[in-house]
């Protein structure tokens, strides 16, 4: 390879970028394909641990003899990190620092997590294992307070919601592949016993092996950063400026409802799926936990094609009206599981999980919208929404445990689904939500280019031809 080309995606740099305009924000799609496909390994890499979390908090109940409540422990050990990182010390190194510096600290902390995993396995102890989850959750927290923002700010504007959805969907993969390494490696052959916990730790051995490789190819990795300058610039072109984005962040209300909806739904979301196979079991005759992993696995793969079908529709139709959609159907077959039961509750939770696909990049997304210099901030808030998968989990088991009903306590995550469609609702009906919104998810900044001649451009689907040049520009 030509040593101008290696340099193209490797170089020497900084890892302190400073508060000047990079014009990253405006980048064509061609230009951050590489940098994307990089933070795309990341959404797996979480998706990955995220799906494991719930199957293993089933068969912890059953290997080391806890209760149902004791088992959320892990739930609240790996989204009550979330918080300390997004709203801590991870968004005050990417505010100081950057995106590539907080890539770099949240793959670390995954790998520690995940080597501490292996003395937890040989003490067989659920505190041990709630400390790793922690850490890990302490690492996941830190790559999303920045993976998240960055894919919605790093090229065209119009595209964020569907860059994000769309490496969300590859997080969904990751959320598939947990549950059924659980089910077909974890369990198959030793079924509860503690000897399975060997295998749980061989998996985390390599997954830190794995995660500080990726690191180094971080440090070296040539990828735009996207600084607070250039969102205010952003703002600016997309005529949101002083009317939103130069305004305090104590001002930004829109951001704060978004992350308390971020709160509301992903406590619910992750509710259900780390009490999904209690459900099943407990609802269809003849389900084993490690058949209900494997419905869990199903679910899951509902959930990516959800966010996959998502992404698509939103290239078509609005995402604010898309998000509405979906999470009133959440709400809808949610409900209904709580009265239905063997297969009929089942695929009311599977639809469920379809449909929950969307609300959480959406959410991210809409919320930054349009509040310029603050999108950092706002980003690591709304992201640290995520400690509400802290909180409703527990709520449901403790429910469950008393009226020893995991399909009664359903409604429990219905409720805190309902208060974050507050937030669908006034994000299309409410002027002062839905207007910053738009204008900039209908800018044009990022899709066209111009001649080096100054010939003029013409789109053409996904090519924008000059006029008066030869050459072509490849953009979206």
């Amino acid at each position: 390879m030509p040593q101008g080309q290696k340099n193209k995606f490797f170089k020497k740099h900084s890892l302190k970028v400073g508060d000047r305009i990079t014009d990253a924000a405006g980048l064509t799609l061609r230009e951050t394909l590489f940098p994307l496909f990089l933070v795309t390994i990341l959404y797996f890499l979480w998706g990955f641990a995220y799906g494991l979390l719930d199957t293993l908090n089933k068969h912890f109940q059953n290997t080391l003899g806890i209760t149902r409540t004791r088992s959320s422990g892990l739930q609240a050990a790996y989204f009550g990190a979330y918080p300390l990182a997004s709203l801590g010390y991870a968004n005050w190194v990417l505010r100081n620092y950057g995106y590539r510096a907080t890539f770099i600290l949240g793959l670390t902390l995954y790998g520690i997590g995940a080597l501490i995993m292996w003395p937890a396995g040989l003490k067989r102890s659920f505190g041990g294992f709630c400390g790793a989850t922690f850490i890990i959750g302490s690492g996941l927290g830190t790559l999303e307070t920045a993976a998240n923002p960055y894919m919605a700010v790093t090229g065209p504007p119009r595209y964020a919601e569907l860059r994000i959805n769309l490496a969300q969907a590859v997080q969904a993969v990751g959320t598939v592949v947990g549950p059924v390494l659980g089910s077909y490696v974890f369990f198959k052959e030793t079924g509860d016993s503690v000897n399975s916990l060997k295998t749980v730790q061989w998996v985390y051995l390599a997954i830190a092996i794995f995660v500080f490789s990726l690191a180094v190819v971080f440090y070296f990795a040539a990828i735009p950063e996207v600084t607070d300058a250039d969102m205010a610039q952003q703002a600016e072109i997309t005529h949101v400026g002083e009317q939103e984005g130069e305004r305090s962040f104590s001002t930004q209300y829109r951001v704060f409802h978004a992350a308390f909806a971020q709160f509301c739904y992903v406590g619910a979301q992750v509710a259900i799926a780390g009490y999904f196979i209690n459900y099943v079991t407990e609802t269809r005759g003849d389900t084993s936990s490690a058949l209900g992993a494997k419905f869990l696995a199903i679910a899951q793969g509902c959930f990516a094609v959800g966010r996959f079908s998502g992404s698509i529709l939103m290239r078509f139709v609005k995402p604010r009206i898309v998000f509405l959609v979906y999470l009133s159907a959440v709400i809808a077959f949610s409900s209904a599981s709580i009265t239905q039961r063997g297969n009929v509750g089942l695929a009311m939770l599977n639809m469920t999980l379809f449909f929950e696909s969307v609300c959480f990049p959406t959410i991210v997304a809409l919320g930054i919208r349009g509040i310029g210099r603050h999108t950092k901030r706002g980003a690591g808030l709304i992201v640290g929404g995520v400690v509400g998968g802290a909180c409703v989990p527990p709520i449901l088991a403790r429910v469950a445990d008393a009226r020893n009903s995991t399909a009664f306590a359903m409604i429990i995550p219905v409720i805190f689904f309902i208060i974050a469609w507050t937030y669908a609702v006034m994000v299309n009906f409410v002027p002062s939500y839905r207007d910053p919104a738009d204008k900039v998810g209908e800018s044009d900044l990022g899709l066209a280019v111009r001649a080096d001649d100054g010939g003029s451009v013409e789109k053409d689907g996904s090519l924008d031809k000059e006029k008066g040049s030869t050459s072509e520009k490849e953009t979206v």
